[in-house]
């Protein structure tokens, strides 16, 4: 008998786990996308040619994101009034007089919390990263002022790649202004076309050493190359060379220049373990990156500690029966562990601390924390 009644009841607490979860996901997630709409609008306001439209689009466009980052925090919500639900009528009750231990009746809830998880991951992270970088662009085009590449250091942009044609572990420094381009005449086929104008560029050996200073008037970035157009190369000598056409090798691309100083949140769980690869190549700091596909990796794990916690959370204050400080004490450990998130990874972009142990550390501890509360309440 128990072992026909084991499945059916995981089924029907994991059931009843998902659409709590599902529901407060939804009524989270659009109370937050709420508040988004109306700083679009007030932002909008103070400006003529922006209509209803772009901050709706905008708004829209964030909803995945939105989902993704409020997920924790609505499984703890909607695991804490699942069970909530499951007490007051009993039914936890019974099962565990039947001889259901809590790890029983919470096998259906863990796995469910961690295949949202691994779904937030796999699948809406990608989603969340093509809609949330169209925003941002909606959003820098419509209601910013100033902003974007362009603005970087007075106008120019700043970039650095390695450089081994002239020293194995050499670098070049690549400084100059972007510039809007009309169709070119001489363009890869799709390859989009970026141009910088009165270019600098460095090129430095491992040690630090100066080899080599170039100036043109115009780089074009093409397949693997940049194009220095009427370059003039001064050696170690500093003499000028004659004026010619110069070609560096380089692994960067528009899509990459443009990601770089993008958020990470704009890149995908998929996209993320590559482009890391390429920025750190190209002389880049990858340590946000690398924050954000760890976080994303711990997201699963997250998850299974906010149902564990709810589970805590829920025995514990349905037996002293104070729902409101049940939902209090929930908000209060979502809370806590939002903060513990912020801290470390502060800490993490600063380098004070390994990034694994900063994107992991609010996980292990919400696992840690739900563990020794359930130990502690459970009795059976």
């Amino acid at each position: 008998m128990a072992m026909t009644l084991t499945p059916t009841l995981t089924f029907y607490v994991a059931r009843g786990f998902l659409g709590a979860t599902a529901a407060m996901l939804a009524a989270l997630t659009g109370l937050v996308a709420l508040f988004d709409f109306i700083e679009l609008l007030r932002r909008a306001a103070t400006r003529p040619d922006v209509g209803f439209d772009i901050p709706a689009t905008i708004a829209a466009l964030r909803l995945p994101f939105v989902a993704l980052q409020i997920l924790p925090f609505a499984i703890l919500l909607g695991g804490i009034i699942a069970f909530w639900r499951l007490t007051r009528s009993s039914e936890l009750i019974v099962a565990r007089a039947a001889g259901v231990s809590a790890w029983g009746f919470l096998t259906g809830p863990l796995i469910v919390a961690f295949l949202m998880g691994l779904l937030a991951v796999t699948g809406v992270s990608p989603l969340s990263s093509i809609l949330l970088a169209r925003a941002e662009r909606l959003d820098q085009t419509w209601l910013r002022t100033g902003g974007g590449m362009s603005s970087l250091a007075g106008g120019r942009l700043w970039l650095r790649q390695a450089d081994r044609e002239l020293d194995p572990m050499g670098v070049a420094i690549i400084a100059g202004r972007p510039a809007a381009t009309g169709a070119p005449a001489r363009r890869t086929p799709g390859l989009p076309r970026f141009e910088l104008q009165g270019v600098s560029v460095w090129r430095i050996s491992g040690s630090d050493a100066p080899l080599a200073r170039i100036e043109a008037p115009r780089a074009t970035l093409e397949a693997g190359r940049w194009v220095l157009e009427e370059a003039v190369t001064y050696g170690t000598n500093r003499l000028p060379s004659p004026p010619r056409q110069i070609t560096l090798p380089t692994e960067l691309t528009p899509d990459r220049i443009e990601d770089s100083f993008a958020s990470p949140e704009t890149l995908g769980f998929w996209s993320l373990p590559g482009f890391i690869a390429v920025l750190e190549e190209a002389g880049f700091s990858a340590v946000r990156h690398r924050i954000q596909f760890q976080s994303l990796l711990a997201l699963p794990v997250l998850s299974l500690a906010m149902a564990l916690l709810a589970a805590g959370f829920s025995m514990r204050h349905n037996r002293r029966g104070g729902v409101a400080q049940m939902i209090a004490g929930g908000v209060a450990a979502g809370f806590a562990l939002f903060v513990v998130d912020r801290i470390t990874g502060e800490f993490g972009e600063a380098g004070s601390l390994p990034v694994i142990m900063a994107a992991w550390a609010p996980a292990i501890a919400g696992l840690l924390l739900a563990l020794a509360l359930l130990l502690h309440l459970e009795d059976g």
